[in-house]
């Protein structure tokens, strides 16, 4: 079946948005519930980051937070793929493994040392926090987007 790249790189973009995007909002739904939270209001909590007032949203500010969720994943998918697609770095390709655990730290530290302190001022981070985001960042983020992408990519 042939492919354009540019349908290529949006059906990988796509893919890697939708596994890890899922596997990482799964994971913090089961993480508010362990801690004995309403997965609602940590929704709303995600979409407070960028629009403050979806704390007071009920149903649709849940929404927004899950919509908020997927292209915060979307973002980080499309800079890996854009990145992994260039000649010179053919190596994200040939070794996904070490390209994700690279990315995924990389997420880490963009969004809790830059992107949340900036919004939140939440610092310094606990070591439970460190720990489950660093998992969620490295094992569901970047490692599923560096297989996709791997995948994907090699077909062209």
């Amino acid at each position: 079946m042939l492919r354009t790249k540019g349908k290529t790189m949006t059906r990988t973009i796509a893919l890697a948005t939708l596994v890890a995007g899922t596997l990482d909002i799964a994971f913090a739904m089961i993480l508010t519930l362990i801690f004995g939270r309403h997965i609602p209001d940590m929704l709303r909590f995600v979409a407070s980051g960028p629009f403050p007032a979806a704390t007071d949203m009920g149903t649709s500010g849940a929404i927004l937070g899950l919509l908020v969720h997927f292209a915060l994943m979307a973002v980080m998918a499309t800079v890996y793929v854009l990145f992994a697609k260039a000649p010179a770095r053919r190596h994200l390709i040939d070794m996904p493994y070490r390209a994700g655990l690279a990315y995924g730290v990389i997420t880490y530290i963009v969004m809790n040392l830059v992107v949340v302190p900036l919004r939140f001022g939440a610092w310094p981070p606990k070591p439970l926090s460190i720990a489950t985001q660093l998992f969620a960042h490295i094992v569901l983020v970047g490692i599923p987007i560096a297989l996709i992408t791997a995948r994907q990519l090699r077909r062209r």
